[in-house]
């Protein structure tokens, strides 16, 4: 039976919202349902569940229902022309709050942003406009994507749908949170450190974070500049695939953008997809990230059933070590925040954003900037701040940043050559699954959760998460990761192994997931 179509009944507008956006996509094309309907049915899900996950930052419904009317007269006007659109046209999507937005407002979850409308878009942003797809809202994240959690928004948590007292991930835990909760069938997040892959992994989503250069980080407002990287969030490999190929682009405004970003995800997921075999393909283990100390052991033995499936679709699964990556963690948080204390010194009280003057005493740029900081910012933004001004500070520079960026190369090297060995690279996406709100108060247990995510991020190759079982009744997530360029290998392999595990299944993983309370 095919789920979509136009009745205006509880029941059909909960199958619009739950079919997936390649599957809205052939509806719209069929003229099965307008793009107005299904972004109203997407508000209505918003309306109701929202209150109590908590995804989305601001929801614009006027805005995004005149964007679906300016997508179905596109289709229309293609239509009686004879010419094509983009597929995904019509289709609604969800922004994170990171990433500027004309006329809507951009917070970065940070009071020191409160209230901001940028006057123009981000690159990425611009994209999605230009194939049509209505912006529901913009989504909650960790203030400006420092956490992992989406416990640390200056606007209030955000809950993971399996669980409403665990967390969605973080940074992008809005995007993931959204999707995962039938509020919207694609999403855009950043990823940092994992901010994509992390959530997607723990909501039982699919994340990808692109190789980096091949998605405009101009209009992203900047955490750690040369690890930023925005990338496409669903529900199927093939939906973040064609997520992927709108918003991936070369742009002259970003001065790492790539001329040659790898595009036709999506031909390379159904092609995979119809033929279902990975014969040749060399998948190594890496070695430094299958199980140990602080991993959970559902997540391990999922994984590893995942490594099965492979197998069984022709791969040749072998052990990789990267031995520089004990060191990767600890290199990471020493470039990263250093870069954040660079790129957020200009919130400064004068320029735009909250400004704060000092209750007694003079008034001068100094007190301004102090009482600004002190009172936009919150308390994990500080804390790297302050960890990243030291490390750059003098007679401190060599001996810490000097020294990360060191071992980032020694990073590289492991990659480049472990690519002699295999053509992908696979891990568990995160150690554990969702935990509960407050169970990580301390920040050093939070930083090492992200072992297995920031490899990729150091060395700019492409990765994904997709969801490879569950452990305890909680999603656990699959990564793979791919040479730079090779954004193709991962949505091959990607989507094999979600076929393979949704025939094991009997359908998809959230399928599992426990029904919302809706209003």
């Amino acid at each position: 039976m095919n789920p979509m179509n136009s009745e205006t009944t509880a029941a059909s507008a909960d199958a619009l919202v739950r079919a997936s956006a390649a599957q809205q996509a052939a509806a719209l094309a069929a003229g099965e349902v307008s793009s107005r309907e299904l972004t109203s049915a997407h508000l209505d899900r918003i309306a109701a569940v929202d209150g109590a996950v908590g995804a989305f930052l601001d929801v614009d419904a006027d805005k995004a229902l005149a964007d679906a009317d300016a997508a179905d007269a596109a289709r229309r006007e293609a239509g009686s022309a004879g010419d094509p659109v983009p597929e995904l046209t019509g289709v609604p999507t969800a922004v994170k709050d990171l990433i500027v937005t004309r006329g809507q407002v951009t917070t970065a979850a940070s009071r020191i942003l409160e209230g901001w409308v940028p006057p123009y878009d981000a690159t990425l942003v611009k994209n999605l406009r230009a194939a049509h797809l209505p912006i529901l809202g913009k989504t909650n994240l960790d203030e400006f994507a420092m956490g992992g959690s989406t416990e640390h928004s200056a606007f209030g948590r955000t809950a993971n749908p399996w669980d409403l007292e665990r967390i969605p991930g973080g940074s992008s835990g809005g995007s993931a949170a959204a999707v995962g909760a039938f509020e919207a069938p694609v999403a855009v997040g950043t990823d940092t450190g994992g901010s994509i892959r992390q959530p997607a992994a723990v909501t039982g989503t699919v994340g990808v974070k692109p190789t980096y250069g091949t998605v405009s980080r101009f209009g992203v407002i900047a955490m750690a500049s040369s690890l930023d990287t925005p990338g496409p969030m669903a529900r199927t490999v093939l939906d973040t695939a064609l997520l992927h190929d709108v918003i991936a682009s070369y742009d002259p405004l970003d001065s790492t953008s790539l001329p040659d970003a790898p595009r036709g995800m999506a031909d390379v997921v159904r092609a995979a997809q119809a033929g279902a075999d990975l014969s040749g393909l060399r998948v190594g283990v890496i070695a430094e990230l299958d199980g140990g100390e602080g991993y959970q052991p559902g997540v391990v033995d999922s994984f590893h059933q995942a490594l099965t499936l492979l197998q069984d679709a022709g791969a040749a699964v072998e052990t990789v070590s990267l031995p520089h990556l004990e060191y990767a963690l600890d290199a990471y948080y020493l470039i990263m925040p250093a870069e954040a204390s660079s790129n957020l010194a200009r919130y400064d009280g004068m320029r735009y954003g909250l400004r704060v003057e000092p209750t007694e005493g003079p008034v001068t740029a100094e007190t301004v900037m102090s009482a600004t900081r002190g009172a936009g910012f919150g308390d994990e933004v500080k804390r790297r701040i302050i960890l990243g001004t030291h490390v750059l500070s003098a007679g401190y520079y060599d001996a810490y940043y000097g020294s990360a960026q060191k071992v980032r190369t020694l990073v590289q090297r492991d990659f480049t050559a472990a690519w002699q060995q295999a053509d992908v690279l696979v891990s568990p996406t995160a150690p554990v699954t969702a935990y509960r709100f407050g169970e990580k108060d301390d920040p050093l247990a939070m930083y090492k959760l992200d072992v297995t995510t920031i490899p990729a991020n150091l060395a700019g190759v492409p990765a994904m998460s997709l969801p490879s079982g569950l452990s305890d009744g909680l999603p656990v997530g699959f990564q793979i990761l791919a040479p730079q360029r090779a954004d193709d290998r991962l949505y091959r392999v990607g989507a094999v192994l979600e076929q393979m595990l949704e025939n094991k299944w009997g359908g998809q993983l959230l399928a599992q997931a426990p029904e919302l309370e809706v209003k």
